[in-house]
């Protein structure tokens, strides 16, 4: 079993401005690095398939896409993952049903307790 309280490079996907630097900045507290931040989809999966990164926080509503296209491109890669997002589980595709849920809006613990239990 891995360090949950180690350093970690995480990647954002976020399309609100202001949701996104509210989230580095929570990273931030915690310890983590910012790996990749990205705002829309395309780049997002592309950054999922490229970026050195050890998990990722995903928004599930890009602009009106979904961005479950970017956690299976990380769940392929065996990389952790989880969804921030208004929405409930129900919404999950069932092939990433299951997946981590933070539920928005989210306090620095409930960001902490959430990437320990993905990264566990």
């Amino acid at each position: 079993m891995s360090d949950i309280t180690a350093r970690r490079r995480i990647l954002v996907v976020e399309d609100e401005a202001l949701v996104a630097m509210q989230l580095e900045d929570m990273l931030a507290e915690l310890g983590h690095d910012i790996a990749a931040s990205c705002a829309r989809l395309d780049e997002a999966v592309a950054a999922a398939r490229t970026i050195a990164c050890d998990a990722a926080v995903l928004d599930i509503n890009l602009s009106g896409q979904t961005s479950f296209p970017v956690a299976q491109t990380l769940k392929d890669r065996g990389v952790p993952f989880l969804f921030a997002t208004g929405y409930g589980t129900s919404i999950l595709p069932p092939e990433l049903a299951g997946s981590q849920v933070l539920h928005k809006p989210y306090s620095l613990d409930d960001l902490r307790l959430a990437l320990s239990s993905a990264l566990a």
